[in-house]
């Protein structure tokens, strides 16, 4: 067997170097791999990696690759291929006709007639009958396409970590003219993994305007944001600044206000510069401290900061001072020499001295210009919109979660306001209040945004137009999501009726062709009907997206009482006490909603619930046949990757029926071909579904739902409010999802101060108390 060294060296003689790195490397792991078995002429090679060494730019097309993969199997010595007998003998020797009908078909020779189909029976495979050869031959095969699914997720995972590294964003000024600030994106097309999601469109983006980009799941969105962000799209010019809102801060010991304030490096800068020339004129720096509050407003500056010229001026007087003392004490001296000495360095210090004061006069008119003392109360009003309190701002980076250094990102963004602003999902780790903000701050936005959101109620208030990506085709629509769902629903139906219409014109006048052929009299009329139907042309047609609906199984009936909180206090070991004193309960008719900002338990309250966390005082009382399932971002963030929807499920509930995880699958969306794609390949919604399909594969009572519309397109929300209408069965949800909410719940129940509590309102009250809150903390 060849050494991996060895390996290498064919690999890079046979492949070359020229195209991807990522994919060079990912083809090296697997032949590297005693137990790969690249076939005969290289056929099982090609099929494993044929694909992905095409999308990397090692070859134009598969014949190349083919050619490629059978020379690695040559110069590997995998070639050989099975020596074929001229003569055909039966393994076991001679063979007793009559006795056939005895004998017992093996599981891997029977065959289903349903759909001519040659499988085994599903679900009655005996491999007793196989032998022990046959199933370490199965094990290894296995073996190697996990092994092989894997490489191609780590493969995937480091492009897709290269795609989104980069350096942090930047205020850019003075960057130059890009002449009109519309983009035009002419007859651009988009793909991914060789498959064409975008062909041939055409879209104007107007300066100033806020577009909303929807479409379902895996038609492309996030493909096409990042296109835009790296400039792969012909039409948007090398200076327009485009910063794609996708990889979340690097977390270290910067603190939060300092990582925002970071990307305006020309501030960052000016300021050292100035430290540095009040240094030379041994003058101590001008009061700059800002007395920020947690709504970002800030004490003035005192007057040396706000007037810097008065600053400079200050410089030079002092440094003319000081040549005028070192004069006088020269001429005390009595000493001729010495004074023309001092005086020569006298001059050369007050030369010195003039030039740092002008070079900081400079300095401190440009910090002007860019409002430099200004920055530090934007970016911390921006941070406390998005729910950062001055502790909170001057902690370090790497105390925080995930999703809250999502935020940090989102800030750094809103604070270096690019041309273009692309957010994908940008309301999945904010709570209400954070959204709310950020509605109000983007319907000021002075620029162009791009936003994907799955939350109708945000588009419509945010968004001045909708681009519409549905089978490939891009189609800009004027007005919000309600106002484009209204025209879209109304350019279907006529283009149905004009199809309908153009349909029984062609029919009529072709039942006319057909009964009048070979009438003579009436040829001149058939001919012109002919000709009127090939001028008829075909109208537009307009491909439907499927309906569907989320379908949650039926749970067996189970008696009162389901759950009940008595006097129940919870607090995590060695933090505060979050909860005091709860009682309530929960039967089957429940549906309610919790709502509160991040960080207020909610969270907490539904592992109460589900007894994944314990009270610290008090009962929870559960009944013993109720079943819960949860689902929350976690859950999604558990897939394995490597394996197929179907795989998955056949992993998770191995005692169970292919076809059982199909139907499941399918009830859920993910449905034929796409039940066998590795997950990796599917979008952040397809991933949730899967994520449902698990958590509800045990026929729960009760459905504990963690933000279960965050990834979800909009087609998938409505089915997700379908199925909960449909399912028989209490429903609890944390949400920030306001068509989600009011279409599925009954109550409110408000988390705050330690206490759950009915909200006595709808959720568009209990928003307008939240914006009257959020004004209100503003103006203070």
């Amino acid at each position: 067997m060849p050494s991996p060294a060895e390996v290498r060296q064919v690999v890079e003689k046979v492949c070359g170097t020229k195209g991807d790195d990522t994919v060079f490397e990912y083809v090296v792991s697997i032949l590297e791999d005693g137990e790969f078995e690249l076939g005969p002429n290289g056929e099982d090679a090609f099929e494993a990696f044929g694909a992905v060494l095409v999308d990397g730019g090692h070859f134009s097309n598969d014949e190349d690759c083919k050619a490629a993969c059978k020379e690695l199997a040559v110069q590997l010595g995998q070639d050989q291929a099975p020596a074929k007998s001229s003569f055909r003998v039966l393994a076991g020797g001679p063979f007793n006709m009559a006795e056939m009908n005895k004998a017992t078909v093996h599981a891997s020779e029977r065959v289903s007639a349903r759909d001519m189909i040659q499988t085994q029976f599903e679900g009655d495979e005996d491999l007793s009958l196989m032998t022990d050869k046959d199933v370490a031959k199965m094990k290894k095969k296995a073996e190697k396409d996990e092994r092989a699914a894997r490489a191609a997720l780590a493969a995937h995972q480091a492009r897709a970590a290269e795609t989104m590294a980069g350096a942090a964003p930047q205020v850019q000024r003075n960057k130059g003219s890009m002449g009109s600030k519309d983009l035009h994106l002419e007859n651009f097309s988009v793909s991914n993994g060789g498959q064409e999601l975008i062909e041939d469109a055409t879209v104007t983006m107007a300066f100033g305007r806020r577009y909303g980009l929807v479409g379902r799941n895996g038609t492309g969105k996030t493909t096409l944001l990042r296109a835009m962000a790296q400039h792969q799209i012909k039409g948007i010019p090398e200076n327009c600044q485009i910063l794609h809102v996708e990889q979340e801060v690097t977390g270290d010991d910067t603190t939060v206000i300092q990582a925002v304030l970071a990307c305006d490096t020309e501030r960052t800068q000016l300021l050292k510069e100035e430290q540095t020339l009040l240094k030379q004129l041994n003058k101590e720096a001008p009061d700059q401290t800002h007395a920020t509050t947690a709504n970002g407003h800030s004490a003035t500056a005192n007057g040396t900061a706000a007037t810097p010229n008065g600053s400079s001026a200050t410089a030079a007087e002092s440094g003319a001072t000081a040549a005028d003392a070192r004069d006088s004490n020269g001429a005390g001296s009595g000493d001729a020499a010495a004074v023309d000495g001092k005086a020569a360095v006298g001059k050369a210090a007050d030369a010195a001295e003039s030039k740092a004061a002008a070079q900081l006069a400079q300095v401190y008119k440009r910090l002007q210009e860019i409002d430099a003392y200004g920055a530090e109360a934007r970016a911390a009003t921006i941070l406390a919109g998005l729910s950062f309190d001055n502790s909170m701002q001057i902690r370090c980076t790497r105390t925080f979660s995930g999703g809250w250094r999502m935020r940090i990102a989102l800030a750094r963004a809103l604070f270096v306001e690019p041309d273009l602003l692309l957010l994908d999902e940008p309301t999945n780790h904010l709570d209400l209040h954070a959204v709310l903000w950020l509605e109000d701050y983007l319907v000021k936005w002075p620029k162009t945004l791009m936003v994907v959101s799955h939350a109708r109620d945000f588009l419509n208030m945010v968004c001045t137009d909708i681009l519409h990506l549905h089978s490939r085709k891009l189609t800009s629509y004027k007005g919000d999501f309600d106002t484009f769902e209204r025209t879209a629903t109304e350019r279907l139906r006529n283009a149905k009726k004009a199809a309908e219409g153009q349909e029984r014109q062609r029919a009529h006048m072709q039942a006319f062709i057909d009964k009048f052929r070979f009438n003579a009299k009436r040829a001149s009329l058939v001919q012109s009907r002919i000709k009127a139907i090939e001028r008829l042309g075909h109208s537009e047609l307009i491909e439907e997206d499927p309906e569907y609906i989320f379908r949650f199984p039926a749970a067996e009936p189970v008696s009162p009482p389901i759950l009940g909180f008595m006097d129940v206090d919870f607090g995590y070991p060695g933090g505060p006490t979050l909860f005091k004193n709860l009682n309530f309960g929960i039967d089957m008719e429940s549906r309610f909603a919790m709502v509160g900002p991040n960080g207020i338990g909610k969270s907490t309250l539904l592992g109460l619930i589900s007894g994944s966390l314990e009270p610290t005082k008090g009962t929870i009382t559960r009944n013993a046949k109720v079943r819960m399932a949860v689902f929350s971002q976690h859950h999604v963030d558990g897939l394995d990757l490597a394996l197929t929807p179907l795989a998955y499920m056949l992993a998770s509930f191995p005692n169970t029926k292919d076809q059982e995880h199909r139907q499941h699958l399918g009830s859920f969306g993910i449905g034929g071909d796409l039940a066998l794609q590795p997950m990796y390949t599917l979008s952040g919604g397809q991933k949730s579904r899967v994520a449902f399909a698990k958590v509800t594969f045990s026929k729960p009572h009760i459905l504990l739902l963690d933000e279960p519309s965050n990834h979800l397109d909009l087609d998938a929300v409505n089915a997700l409010i379908q199925g909960l209408a449909t399912f028989q069965g209490g429903v609890l949800m944390v949400s920030h999802d306001q068509h989600l909410i009011s279409s599925t719940v009954d109550e409110l129940w408000q988390v705050e101060s330690g206490t759950v509590k009915p909200f006595h309102g709808t959720f568009e009250q209990y928003k307008q108390r939240l914006r009257s809150s959020n004004s209100t903390t503003t103006k203070m």
